[in-house]
């Protein structure tokens, strides 16, 4: 039986690929597994039965057999050692792969989130004029130095792996902010990930999930 992944039946990106389930899509589409979608509304991840699988209520979720999973980090590494195509054969090469992956939803996209949340959903506060050049500098602190670590290279250790696969899928939400635009480096890397026909098979679900 392939494995199963939960998705947003409506998502709130509307089809842009930034939902979470695209990144799970993509790791899936990279290695050739075959996999199944269980849409989900919001009502339904705040009920027991999806609260099971994710105790947070929150997309996705990874079913295989008797294995439950959730957080992407956790279902694209899990995907990632079990099949050829995203870790590196040599120990030391994987070992910086996966150190990528935490480090893109645990260093990168955190200040990226912030400035979602201040540009979207905290625009009308009194004091967003003056926290937001704050959270775009906490932005580009990090966008300077994973722009100096990447240089001309293109991908971030050697061939392209899961913890790039992590950090494109991070940028990505960096595009209607207009901050990419000032990296051009960070610009053409994640350029390069959408390029990739796995990428594109994923997001064309994603899409058409949101534009049935």
């Amino acid at each position: 039986m392939p494995p199963t992944i939960t998705a947003f039946d409506r998502s709130p990106d509307g089809g842009k690929g930034l939902a979470r389930d695209t990144r799970v899509r993509w790791a899936l589409e990279e290695v050739g597994q075959p996999y199944e979608v269980r849409l989900v509304s919001f009502q339904a991840m705040k009920e027991p039965a999806h609260l099971v699988l994710h105790p947070f209520g929150q997309i996705p979720t990874y079913e295989e057999g008797d294995l439950a999973l959730f957080e992407t980090g956790s279902i694209v590494l899990h995907i990632a050692e079990r099949h050829a195509g995203l870790l590196p054969d040599d120990a030391n090469a994987r070992a910086r792969a996966i150190s990528w992956m935490f480090a893109a939803v645990n260093t990168v996209e955190p200040p990226i989130l912030e400035l979602m949340t201040a540009r979207i959903l905290e625009s009308d506060k009194p004091w967003t004029k003056e926290r937001l050049p704050l959270v775009m500098d906490r932005v580009r602190d990090r966008l300077n130095q994973l722009a100096a670590r990447l240089g001309d290279a293109d991908w971030l250790d050697g061939a392209f792996s899961a913890g790039d696969l992590m950090m494109v899928s991070v940028l990505l939400r960096l595009r209607a902010s207009g901050i990419l635009d000032e990296y051009p480096g960070l610009a053409a890397y994640v350029a390069r990930g959408e390029a990739r026909p796995a990428y594109r098979r994923a997001f064309e679900a994603q899409r058409a999930v949101n534009t049935r």
